[in-house]
């Protein structure tokens, strides 16, 4: 079998099965038959994969995914087959995948909003029946689907610093296409999780003097500085620095944070939303604060193709500037999910990791 064949070989996978908050067993391991591959789909095997805070967040009931579903859409995948022959794809590449499956024939498609394509798909938010089965990362493969952007992983990032540049890092670079090149520019990032850390470090390498990154989680200090940004973790800077910066960066979801940030932000500053992506997110603001001011606030939710090119190359020219490799967490075996789960939600640390039990 060539790699672009269609795979008929008989091959088992394990998925972890979300069964939902109140369902008598929350998680429960099934092995499968895995199905063959359609025209353009790619079948990969998990080579690591991670927690991201949504993913908590549905566990935690704070959002409602359909159910059963296998959850997780971090991850770095290495091909076992496809069926893309236009592609230079070869069995044993290591690929970072778009979180979400588009037309690009839409109107946002054309638009560039991949990302709210009105066929869309995402990976590790899709009930079990939509679909190969085999939608989410946790789980030992992924069906890929025809129209999902995938990238190869150059050699000199490792699967640890890899397994989330499908939605942090991709964010990231969707984040700042929106932020202005300025002379001398100070910035404020809200959020010391991974998504504040890449933001930081983003920011630094667009040509800002000065970035600031706030958070609760004071172990984090010394990656915050690592990451090129001057962490805090009280309220004095506010008095200090109100009127006086360009950009807010939401990365932290919590909205009792967003009066700051306006008071911070100087006439004519960008606030840009990022984390508040759940229901438990009301903002109590009032429009004379952001007309006064003539602020703009622009939300930004996961990104396009061209931001998770974006992502790798950003990762490579900065590999060994900052400790990627270091903020990520303990790995643990697919098997131990709900341990991981945990361990995420103490947010200790920026990530944990799952390892498949079976590849």
């Amino acid at each position: 079998m060539t790699c672009c064949d269609q795979y008929t070989g008989l091959m088992l996978g394990e998925r972890i099965v979300f069964n939902g908050l109140n369902s008598e067993e929350m998680f429960s391991s099934e092995i499968t038959p895995l199905p063959e591959l359609a025209p353009g789909e790619i079948l990969v095997k998990v080579r690591l994969a991670s927690i991201c805070m949504s993913d908590v967040h549905t566990v935690k009931g704070q959002r409602i995914e359909p159910t059963p579903s296998v959850l997780g859409h971090e991850a770095v995948v290495e091909v076992i087959a496809h069926r893309r022959p236009e592609s230079d794809l070869i069995k044993g590449d290591r690929l970072t995948f778009s979180i979400a499956d588009s037309c690009n024939k839409c109107e946002f498609c054309l638009k560039g909003l991949q990302q709210k394509c009105t066929k869309l798909f995402k990976y590790g938010h899709a009930k079990l029946s939509d679909g190969s089965g085999f939608n989410g990362c946790y789980a030992s493969h992924i069906i890929i689907r025809h129209g999902t952007h995938v990238v190869k992983i150059p050699g000199t990032i490792s699967d640890r610093c890899a397994a989330p540049i499908n939605c942090s890092l991709g964010t990231t670079m969707c984040a700042m296409e929106f932020v202005p090149k300025i002379k001398n520019g100070r910035a404020f990032v809200q959020g010391d999780g991974i998504l504040g850390l890449y933001t930081s470090a983003a920011l630094l390498e667009l040509g800002y003097d000065t970035v600031y990154c706030s958070g609760t989680h004071t172990q984090r200090s010394e990656f915050i500085a690592r990451f090129g940004a001057i962490p805090l973790y009280n309220d004095e800077i506010i008095a200090e620095e109100t009127n006086k910066i360009d950009v807010v960066v939401e990365a932290c979801g919590v909205s009792a944070v967003i009066n700051d940030g306006l008071k911070l932000l100087k006439p004519g500053g960008l606030y840009l939303f990022l984390g508040m992506v759940h229901p438990h997110s009301q903002l109590n603001i009032t429009g004379e604060q952001i007309i006064r001011k003539c602020l703009t606030i622009k939300g930004v939710h996961n990104y396009a193709p061209r931001h998770l090119d974006q992502a790798v190359d950003f990762l490579l020219k900065t590999i060994d500037k900052y400790p990627y490799e270091e903020v990520m967490g303990p790995t643990y075996n697919l098997s131990d999910l709900p341990i991981a789960m945990k361990v995420s939600m103490e947010k200790i640390y920026a990530r944990v990791l799952v390892k498949p039990n079976m590849t």
